[in-house]
């Protein structure tokens, strides 16, 4: 659980008033750990303090309770402390301290919801990283989603955040697929271990007509470097699928660079050098199960050639000495690695809790509740770019980060392309859309808002705008929540329940409202609570905007 004191001015306030508190009443000392209670009618915050010093003090809980309730009752941001239950002490906000919320979210604008947690810590954030031999399928789609958001979240938390792929260009099979593309090229049929599917014949016409003379020859003595312009040009083709769904990377990078760097050759010195390896057969294995690994891995075979662990090996240590905390997005048939690359890190002298492995499972996309079996462009997966020509990146990418990455995902798309209340991310940009026509109505009517800054934001004590005002104080404990969990489904949670409160406050609050035949106290009245009611939907809008920001989801003003 992130420290909510460290995000919230609120909670920090609270927390520092209870531990006064404590010292004052000669009561022990301790964490306030302020949380939400369940029930809104509990109050805004509660601590579970007199409970946990009871005992040390030597009192029963309820009347440690009551002394801090005593202690507490004239905090400026409180209208009343009460004590509940066997001991819990409850904190109902002050009008004054909502009103200082909504002017804090108006001054923070785009930054309202980040933080400092990280303190610029260098995360590495390497996702997607499919072998360029083919079109990305829909799977590689929510990983590369999930791995954006993650990396947003941790930026939003204050962490210096490089997003990487990992490119295999080197090995077997960038030669098999350069055999592929020659016989596609020449109309034969593939070979029983080739690349199959009509990727490999588009390919192999671009090489032709962008290589006159490439594809010529043997077919051993050239695929090596039919293989490599295959690489290079699927390489990308995946970057533009990527930048559809609206995820760039920062670092490329490929296996082959260790390879011509020296590094490979440096990670296998350093590892023989902590007398982790040794030969068997004639072959260089690391001695992993020393550090929690099924089975010892196979650094160098027998015949001299270095295995692809041995290249996972050396991306980490170059990646270690980049970054601060390695986080791999890996897939569903991933789970061996991640014992496998935490003893590697011990094995190259690392912390091996600086490397974070997050497995992500595969996604089936239906419509009308009915399999979409097979592609019509690539005969054997569906892809990326197809669905996203059907439904938009938008739509795609909230709907991938709606799910823990570690459940299979259904994905319908006559579910997810309805313009309706019931889809989800329909739901939340309505919600933005909606108030940004109320400001485009009040524009209309000539209405003025004034500043926030004058504005009798104490004036907003209605049911409906208590539970906003409540919502819109939880972004700053979603993100940082989301970010600690790398779960994104917490941040799309959050921005339904936010927008759900906000359509609840938009049936039950006119927020324009006027009676040109009341009398001028009524009708000052009245246009006092408007400008109340406009600066809290105002700031409800930044809040969508930031949590869809994060999301890197769009917030549009009309729908």
């Amino acid at each position: 659980m992130p420290d909510l004191a460290a995000v919230d001015p609120t909670v920090a306030q609270l927390g520092a008033a209870v531990r006064a508190a404590l010292g004052r009443l000669g009561l022990p000392d301790g964490d306030p750990a302020l949380e939400r209670p369940k029930d809104p009618d509990h109050g805004d915050w509660a601590t579970t303090i007199a409970l946990r010093v009871a005992r040390a003090a030597g009192r029963p809980p309820r009347d440690v309770a009551a002394d801090l309730a005593r202690e507490l009752g004239d905090l400026p941001e409180v209208a009343a402390v009460e004590v509940a239950g066997p001991g819990f002490v409850n904190f109902r906000l002050s009008a004054a301290a909502r009103a200082a919320l909504v002017r804090r979210i108006l001054a923070a604008g785009g930054s309202y919801g980040r933080s400092d947690l990280g303190a610029g810590r260098h995360v590495n954030v390497e996702f997607v990283s499919a072998n360029p031999t083919g079109p990305l399928h829909l799977g590689s789609g929510r990983w590369a989603a999930t791995g954006d958001a993650i990396a947003a979240l941790l930026e939003a938390t204050g962490h210096r955040v490089t997003r990487e792929y990992y490119v295999n260009d080197v090995g077997e099979q960038v030669r098999r697929f350069g055999a592929s593309l020659v016989r596609a090229d020449r109309g034969l049929p593939p070979a029983e271990d080739d690349y199959r599917g009509p990727h490999v014949a588009a390919l192999a016409a671009d090489l032709r007509a962008r290589h006159a003379t490439l594809l010529d020859g043997d077919v051993d003595a050239i695929a090596d470097a039919v293989g490599a312009a295959g690489v290079t040009e699927m390489r990308a083709r995946i970057e533009a699928t990527l930048a559809g769904l609206g995820v760039t990377f920062d670092v490329w990078t490929r296996e082959g660079s260790l390879h011509d760097s020296g590094g490979l050759d440096r990670a296998l010195e350093r590892l023989r050098a902590g007398g982790h390896t040794e030969e068997r057969d004639g072959a260089v294995f690391l001695r992993t199960t020393d550090f929690g690994d099924d089975k010892d891995r196979v650094l160098v075979r027998s015949d001299g050639r270095p295995t692809y662990f041995a290249s996972d090996c050396a991306y980490l240590a170059d990646k270690l000495a980049r970054a601060d905390r390695c986080i791999y997005l890996l897939g569903a048939d991933h789970h061996g690695y991640v014992a496998r690359l935490r003893a590697a890190a011990s094995c190259l002298g690392e912390d091996p809790d600086r490397v974070e492995i997050v497995i992500g499972q595969l996604v089936n996309l239906l419509r009308d509740g009915e399999p979409v079996r097979l592609s019509k462009r690539s005969g054997d997966i569906v892809t990326i770019d197809e669905v996203l020509d059907e439904v938009g990146a938008d739509v795609l990418r909230y709907h991938f980060l709606r799910q823990n990455l570690d459940t299979t995902m259904d994905l319908d798309l006559a579910v997810i392309t309805a313009t309706s209340m019931e889809n989800p991310v329909y739901y939340v940009q309505y919600a933005h859309a909606r108030v940004a026509s109320l400001a485009r109505q009040a524009v209309e009517r000539g209405f003025d808002p004034g500043d926030a800054a004058d504005a009798d934001l104490e004036l907003l004590d209605h049911p409906a705008e208590l539970a906003l005002l409540r919502a819109l104080s939880g972004l700053p404990h979603a993100v940082a929540d989301a970010a600690e969990a790398r779960a994104t489904q917490r941040l799309t949670r959050y921005a339904e329940d936010l927008a759900a409160t906000f359509h609840r406050f938009y049936a039950e609050c006119r927020v324009l409202v006027d009676d040109p035949e009341a009398d001028d106290a009524t009708r000052a009245r009245l246009h006092a609570s408007s400008r109340a009611r406009y600066w809290l939907v105002t700031a409800a809008r930044q809040v969508l905007a930031n949590a869809l920001g994060i999301l890197r989801v769009g917030a549009p003003e009309r729908m």
